[in-house]
């Protein structure tokens, strides 16, 4: 998605907004995802389609654009990077995140640099906002916390693990897609906590036998095979190679692997000995039809789908940090089976494709789609009960800082000073992922170093 260096004008919609059905009045609702791979953007495109077939005006918004100076697209790099060739890396900036009683002083710089944009690009008619992005409810917390945003702000949580992150003061309610996930937001002190359901597009149904040959004979995959779906996320990252030799090995499936937009894996997949290694596919829950068993290494909106599809899934060699902790997650929900050990391999599969463990896994995926509504009757609700969101004060939209109260002036020697502190924390927290555990570290040992930017990122400066 390009970057947007100008904000969407308050008196514009989106350029992505979902038209509603003619002659509603519902309002409009916007939502804030973010483009770090594809799991917060698919959630956020099924709850815009379900929220528009409700009569609502959708508002489609990437958190990434609303941070200052490409920062965000600078943060997402780093992070594919990390996940790339410093997985170890990555997953000690997780959970040292995960860890910390609150955000680190570069994530907090990183979230203050974002409100003013996200108030200028929401339309003067929102009625509430809804996050599906950890950094975007957090900023959302923080302009509900100082009456800057008068409208309900929601949390969808996509994982079904929460990091800490991903709860947020402020947020009205947070709305999780199963009750493990829904706990775990509870414990790390997440208001409204309910019980959702997913959202997925409703072409992910379980399939006919006809349906199951007509997709392989358009994916030209073998008739009579049993598939394994091995997928990567978009960004086609983790030990694919290597899950992909070793589900072949154990000659109880053949593996179909999705690259997403990592080509030069499926290549190289071909070259390994891979017959069916695919790039992009747009049509998923044609491939999900063809295949009898997903394989997965993240436990995103793809788990989601594949329990919709009625696949057993089972959670193998997982790319650190979220990878790992969705893949507990859903264990412990009985949702998917956590394959840690490669010589549990061929018989964990052979028993979700022809045991009572496939059959157990197959009816749990299939009751979580059906056993709640999905977030939209709670948001929906909320929104009509909401009048439209009024003009934010002119300082608040302005290019200057966000008004200071007169009850805490800001001392003028750090006024001047602000846009360069916020840059250069930013800048901090971007090389570092964005998480700043390096900073946060400093922080804990020596906080009279950084009481002045504190004050400012917890709010006292406004």
């Amino acid at each position: 998605m390009p970057h947007r260096d100008d904000l969407v004008p308050q008196s514009a919609p989106s350029p992505s907004a979902a038209a509603p059905p003619q002659g509603s009045t519902a309002g409009r609702i916007a939502i804030i995802s973010a483009g770090v791979g594809a799991g917060h953007d698919g959630a956020a495109e099924g709850l815009a389609q379900r929220l528009a077939e409700h009569g609502f005006l959708v508002d489609r918004h990437d958190f990434l654009d609303l941070l200052p100076a490409r920062t965000g697209r600078l943060l997402c790099g780093t992070y594919h990077r990390l996940l790339t060739w410093m997985p170890e890396g990555y997953q000690r900036l997780y959970a040292a995140t995960d860890q910390a009683a609150r955000p680190g002083i570069g994530w907090r710089a990183l979230f203050r640099a974002a409100e003013r944009r996200t108030l200028r690009a929401l339309a003067p008619d929102t009625r509430a906002v809804v996050s599906t992005y950890p950094g975007a409810g957090q900023v959302l917390g923080a302009l509900r916390r100082r009456g800057l945003l008068t409208v309900p702000a929601f949390t969808y949580l996509t994982d079904f693990s929460v990091h800490a992150l991903w709860v947020a003061p402020g947020i009205d309610a947070h709305l999780a897609v199963h009750p493990v996930p829904a706990a775990q937001a509870h414990a790390r002190g997440a208001t409204a906590v309910t019980v959702a359901g997913p959202v997925t597009d409703r072409r992910f149904a379980p399939a006919t036998a006809g349906q199951q040959a007509a997709a392989r004979a358009r994916f030209a995959l073998p008739a009579n095979a049993t598939l394994a779906l091995l997928v990567a996320g978009s960004w086609g990252v983790g030990p694919v190679r290597r899950a992909a030799a070793e589900i072949q090995r154990t000659g109880v499936a053949v593996p179909v692997v999705v690259c997403g937009r990592n080509e030069a894996l499926a290549e190289q997949l071909r070259r390994d000995g891979i017959e069916h290694a695919f790039g992009w596919v747009d049509d998923m829950p044609g491939l999900m039809h063809a295949c009898d068993v997903l394989v997965q290494n993240a436990g995103g909106l793809t788990s989601l789908e594949a329990f919709a599809a009625g696949l057993p899934v089972a959670s193998y060699r997982c790319i650190p940090g979220h990878g790992q902790t969705n893949a507990a997650a859903l264990d412990e929900a009985g949702l998917a089976a956590w394959i840690r050990d490669p010589a549990d391999l061929g018989p964990l599969l052979a028993e979700l494709l022809h045991g009572p463990r496939g059959e157990n896994q197959r009816a749990a995926g299939l009751a979580l789609h059906r056993s709640a509504p999905g977030p939209v009757p709670a948001i929906a609700a909320a929104a009509v009960a909401t009048g439209p969101l009024p003009p934010p004060p002119l300082a608040a939209v302005s290019t200057g800082p966000l008004p200071t109260p007169a009850a805490r002036p800001a001392p003028k020697r750090f006024r001047g000073g602000r846009r360069l502190v916020l840059t250069a924390a930013a800048t901090a927290a971007t090389v570092s992922l964005g998480v700043a555990a390096p900073l946060a570290y400093a922080y804990s040992e020596a906080p009279a170093r950084f009481t002045t930017v504190a004050h400012y990122l917890d709010g006292d400066g406004r």
